[in-house]
C-alpha cells in the first residue's frame, strides 16, 4: 500500500555514530510538493510524560483508532516534534489514525503556525 496520510510507518531512527538504530514510528501527515517525495510526519513516543497539553495527542487503549493505529502501547502523538523524511525510508505501514484526529492534529498544528 503506497504512503497516505494518517497512517503510521515505521523508519530507522539513526544513532549519533551514524549507525542504523531501533524502528520507530512516525504519523505520516501529508506528502509534500515537489518530485522528491518528501512527507512531513510525526513523531510518536511511548513516553507519555512529553505530553503537551492543548496540543499533543494521545493514543491510549479506550481511542477508538487505538486498535487501528498498529501501536503496542499508549502513546503519545508529538506535534510539536516534526521531521521531513524521503518515503524511501519508511520501512513499512503499522496501521493508521482515524480521519477526524488526523484533521484535528492538522487544525492544531495549522492554528500553531498562523498565532507565530
Amino acid at each position: 500500500m503506497p504512503p497516505a496520510p494518517g497512517q503510521l510507518v515505521l523508519f530507522q531512527f539513526p544513532q549519533t555514530d551514524k549507525a542504523l538504530g531501533k524502528l520507530r514510528p512516525a504519523l505520516l501527515l501529508g506528502k509534500l510538493p515537489g518530485r522528491h517525495g518528501d512527507w512531513l510526519t510525526c513523531m510518536i513516543s511511548s513516553q507519555l510524560h512529553q505530553f503537551v497539553e492543548d496540543f499533543d495527542e494521545i493514543l491510549s487503549e479506550d481511542s477508538e483508532d487505538y486498535l487501528s493505529s498498529g501501536l503496542k502501547v499508549p502513546s503519545v502523538l508529538r506535534i510539536g516534534r516534526l521531521a521531513v523524511m524521503d518515503g524511501a525510508v519508511f520501512v513499512g505501514s503499522i496501521g493508521d489514525i482515524s480521519g477526524i484526529r488526523l484533521a484535528r492534529i492538522k487544525g492544531k498544528l495549522a492554528e500553531w503556525l498562523v498565532q507565530r
